[in-house]
């Protein structure tokens, strides 16, 4: 009994689009709700898509781009409604000076990856310090004891760039009620955080490879620059989608879920779609979730059902572990593959 009571509130906190027995109203066009984005990570894999789903859908793209050569190949110089702005996303000081980012309804960040850390300039010694390294070099510090010139430091993107870009739009206040920042996450990002006995618990979603290796602790910077965006008072959204996987059917229906517990694959084309769905949906705000799809079942005409089951971030986690295990068992009976074996899927 208390198994079935458990599935049956699971359906809180796994949403399948389009499963709903509501009737369901297609979305507001989202040309409707934001007529100019920002695309952070522009020119990447999902980037680019994110780009060309905007446009494609009549809204002005403000392509934030390190590299103006690459995203004129990538991007198209000529695309209508497409402007590229170069930009360091690991400056907030140039952030805030770019005055096409004010002019943006809201921003998707599909930017990640690593920048050099600004090295320390020293003080300017004066005339007396001067004189004195000359005149008395006994009183001065030898050569073997001054400091060694820093070696060269990385600083995570997300860590900078996406608050900065956050502050822009905090100041904007509502739009609609619909975010303003919508963030590319990842899947697993708080698992390997997880202790050893939520780890044995739930080792489908644990044991696979990208949690164990957490190569450059990825999965860290990414659950620290969630809770930046969270704590930052922008209205926003974070989506965590599954293993990327371009040769898996693009147009399928999302499977979207919360605790961290999925593992699955979702093509970028789809990735991209939902992260430009929930720009216009005001149900998406305030809210993080996991992202996967089920190949063969066509998306729905909206997000808001699937969406509506989830729990706002301010409202805090599962509240019942057998809710997550729940969670879990379901989760693990809707892996891609004959085997159903979540450690051989790359997410």
């Amino acid at each position: 009994m208390n198994s079935l009571i458990c599935l049956l509130a699971c359906s809180a906190v796994i949403a399948v689009n389009g499963f709903a027995t509501v009737a369901e109203t297609g979305p507001s066009p989202t040309k409707d709700v934001v007529s100019k984005v920002a695309v952070a990570g522009a020119t990447g894999r999902t980037g680019s898509l994110v780009v060309q789903e905007l446009v494609e859908r009549g809204v002005n793209v403000v392509a934030m781009v390190r590299d103006l050569e690459k995203a004129n190949d990538v991007l198209g110089a000529t695309k209508e409604g497409l402007e590229i702005l170069k930009c360091d996303l690991s400056s907030p000081e140039e952030i805030s000076q770019c005055s096409a980012l004010k002019e943006c309804d809201a921003a998707i960040w599909c930017a990640t990856g690593f920048a050099e850390k600004p090295k320390h300039t020293p003080e300017p010694k004066n005339s007396l310090q001067n004189f004195l390294e000359k005149v008395f070099p006994m009183f001065t510090k030898s050569e073997k004891d001054q400091p060694k010139e820093e070696e060269e430091e990385k600083i995570s993107i997300d860590a900078v760039g996406l608050p900065a870009i956050s502050n822009e739009f905090e100041v904007k206040g509502e739009n609609n009620g619909c975010p303003r920042v919508v963030m590319l996450s990842s899947a697993g990002v708080t698992r390997p955080s997880w202790d050893e006995e939520k780890k044995a618990m739930f080792p489908g979603s644990a044991d696979i490879p990208i949690v164990r290796l957490n190569p450059f602790g990825i999965l860290d910077i990414k659950a620290a620059s969630e809770e930046a965006l969270r704590q930052s008072g922008v209205s926003y959204c974070v989506v965590r989608p599954t293993g990327l996987n371009d040769d898996w059917p693009s147009g399928s229906r999302p499977i979207l879920s919360q605790g961290d517990m999925a593992v699955g694959r979702i093509n970028r084309k789809d990735v991209a779609s939902l992260l430009v769905d929930v720009l216009s949906t005001p149900d998406a705000t305030g809210k993080t979730f996991e992202a996967f799809t089920l190949a063969g079942y066509a998306p729905a005409a909206s997000l808001s059902p699937s969406l509506q089951k989830l729990r706002k971030d301010s409202e805090g986690g599962l509240p019942d572990p057998q809710m997550l295990e729940a969670t879990y068992s379901v989760l693990q009976q809707l892996l891609p593959g004959e085997k159903q074996d979540s450690a051989n899927i790359a997410l």
